[in-house]
């Protein structure tokens, strides 16, 4: 597992779930200022091979439209070799951002990493 602090308030922790398969937990306020560290993680695991990639705003206090940008951009890499972004809020403010952006069409989203690690493979695509 890696972590990384950069903004007084933000780390991201990346972990390793299953075979290119990975979680990325983000802790704090993801905006202007730190989502490009959000996109050079991501941009890494994409590079590293990943074919789904967990984003876990469980711990995540605010997000602003460069992460979305940032979480579409990582769709679109993933989806070159059939990959997915899968996104874990259980912060009804934070999940209202994806349904009025109707980005709850592009992403599934979990109330827990542990239903979204055990998603079944197939529903996958």
């Amino acid at each position: 597992m890696s972590s990384r602090e950069t903004q007084i308030g933000f780390r991201i922790e990346t972990r390793q779930a299953g075979w290119c398969e990975f979680v990325v937990a983000l802790l704090g306020e993801v905006d202007l200022y730190t989502a490009p560290e959000l996109k050079a993680e991501l941009g890494r695991l994409a590079d590293d091979g990943a074919k789904r990639i967990v984003i876990d705003l469980t711990s995540t206090t605010f997000i602003d439209s460069t992460t979305l940008g940032v979480l579409l951009g990582t769709v679109k890499r993933l989806r070159v070799t059939r990959g997915e972004v899968a996104v874990v809020c259980s912060d009804p403010n934070i999940r209202r951002i994806f349904e009025i952006t109707l980005l709850d069409r592009v992403f599934p989203i979990f109330d827990s990493v542990d239903e979204a690690l055990e998603e079944p493979a197939a529903s996958r695509g």
